[in-house]
């Protein structure tokens, strides 16, 4: 009985360490299943989300403070500390625009 359990020891032990092997190239977009475009899509659809979440963040930031000293900020400097850390960055090639007035703020191309 010992001599089976140690050769089915061995055996598993040697699947084991030959399946955990990974000896093949590492894949590139071009050997994927994806259709034309998509990896570029997803990259796009990436950069807009996190437009729209540091928008988000910043119109909220507005409200509370509207709610709290009734009145909009003049500007988003106004903001910090009290209700933002800090003023996140646009992303490349965009600004992030305030209008006072009716207190939104977008990220618009520059």
């Amino acid at each position: 009985m010992k001599i089976f359990i140690s050769i089915f020891a061995s055996v598993a032990a040697a699947g084991l360490l030959t399946g955990c092997s990974d000896k093949s190239s590492p894949k590139t977009a071009a050997d994927t299943n994806a259709p034309p475009g998509y990896l570029g899509t997803l990259v796009d659809a990436k950069k807009s989300a996190d437009k729209k979440i540091d928008v988000a963040y910043l119109n909220q930031a507005v409200q509370m403070f509207n709610v709290q000293e009734s009145r909009y900020p003049k500007s988003l400097a106004e903001l910090t500390p009290n209700y933002v850390a800090k003023i996140p960055e646009a992303p490349i090639g965009f600004k992030i625009d305030y209008d006072p007035v009716k207190g939104e703020v977008k990220v618009v191309p520059q």
